[in-house]
């Protein structure tokens, strides 16, 4: 089936090439069995490609079931991913057959990945591997031959340096990557989306459709759309039911776009969080923070061994030059770091040395990312007097995600 048939079939409108090379992928692995990780922004249509791959399969007279991984409670996802036996936890009144057990011979689609639990990736990893598993509060190992379609909208990589994702599943569940474009990366198809829902939803209330003069649609592709296409979708039903006037101008067509970021943790001022090249910005500063705090620990050494040793630093005067040199290049100011680590606050104080002052000698508070991000949590339920629906936003970070936190850092509201 070519490419135009299958944006026919599931009504994908579009022609920007990263479109089309990620539905390329989709069509040639879809025929084998292979594990698809699927990555994208929230909202640019990921459990489409989902069903498009488990359509053109040899699997698709067989179930098809797509589970939002970020929806399910932590103590639940167990039980909905593999089952469970009677009794083997409180409420479990009866057996229940889960998700990989029903779905035998078919496709599982498990969206938003990265929120799975540590225990759950363990089990799901073996199930990638070996096709078994083992029902919750059961010995009994158990077959089943199920294909795996994983999506997440996070950098799964540095979920994995960051210890909150498995390494080895990453790799096992990435056989095949296929990137779906964000909508500012299709700036071309934009236009003809909102065309395309503007005629649809006139239909559907009996209105007439609604038109774009230039300016207008000018602004609608200059938009940053942090929603994607159902951000798009949801501003052309708003425009078709609320205006009076089906031509649009600019003016009234700003008045329904409401830009936002779409996430609120600290940011670099010179990054542009909705630009495509903000992700290698993000690595590169991990690796520099990273670096940083191995060569500050590499001083901290070389420091305790002179306070310990004072005849060292007769012996050796280079290291002085050394200190001396790191103070006026300034290497250990704070560097401000984006995605949830705020910069190092430091404390200067003199130290004599060899009856010489050294101007002074900066001592680093913890870079221990864990810390920083329990300290983050804090500052957030603080700042909103524990509500965690409006700390969760504030951070960034799902409700539910936020509730996990509280519980693995052992905080209390």
């Amino acid at each position: 089936m070519d490419i135009q048939s299958i944006k026919n079939r599931f009504g994908i409108i579009g022609s920007s090439p990263a479109l089309n090379y990620a539905l390329q992928v989709a069509t040639q692995v879809a025929s084998t069995d292979l594990t698809v990780l699927i990555n994208g922004e929230s909202g640019v249509g990921k459990e489409v490609f989902s069903q498009i791959i488990h359509s053109l399969s040899p699997r698709k007279h067989n179930p098809f079931i797509a589970v939002n991984c970020g929806a399910i409670p932590e103590g639940t996802i167990d039980s909905e991913l593999f089952g469970h036996e009677k009794g083997s936890f409180t409420g479990a009144a009866d057996a229940r057959k889960g998700y990989f057990e029903t779905v035998n011979g078919g496709t599982i689609f498990l969206d938003e990945i990265g929120e799975l639990p540590l225990g759950t990736q363990a089990r799901l990893l073996r199930v990638l591997e070996t096709g078994e598993y083992i029902r919750v509060g059961s010995s009994k190992t158990q077959k089943t031959d199920v294909r795996v379609i994983a999506a997440t909208n996070k950098d799964l990589l540095q979920q994995v340096q960051a210890g909150r994702f498995r390494e080895d599943l990453y790799y096992r569940l990435s056989t095949v990557p296929i990137r779906v474009p964000a909508l500012h990366d299709r700036t071309e198809d934009i236009h003809i989306l909102f065309r395309k829902f503007a005629a649809d939803f006139a239909n559907k209330y009996k209105t007439a459709t609604v038109q774009l003069d230039d300016e207008a649609k000018q602004l609608l592709i200059n938009y940053p759309w942090p929603g994607n296409v159902r951000e798009l979708k949801n501003i052309a039903e708003q425009i078709s039911v609320l205006s009076t006037d089906k031509n649009i101008a600019a003016k009234e067509l700003s008045k329904f776009l409401q830009p936002y970021s779409s996430n609120r943790m600290p940011v670099l001022a010179s990054v542009n969080g909705n630009s495509p090249e903000f992700a290698n910005e993000r690595e590169m500063l991990y690796k520099l923070f990273f670096d940083m705090k191995k060569d500050v620990t590499e001083l901290k050494r070389m420091f305790l061994d002179v306070l310990q040793n004072p005849n060292m630093v007769a012996q050796n005067q280079t290291f002085i030059n050394e200190l001396k040199e790191l103070k006026n290049n300034e290497v250990m100011q704070p560097v401000p770091l984006a995605i949830g680590i705020q910069p190092v606050h430091q404390h200067s104080q003199p130290v004599i040395m060899n009856n010489e002052i050294l101007e002074h000698v900066e001592v680093e508070e913890s870079l221990n990312i864990v810390d920083k991000e329990k300290e983050l949590i804090i500052k957030a339920l603080k700042k909103h007097k524990s509500k965690r629906k409006d700390a969760a936003l504030d951070l960034g970070i799902s409700e539910r995600t936020l509730y996990r936190k509280l519980k693995e850092y052992d905080i209390e509201e």
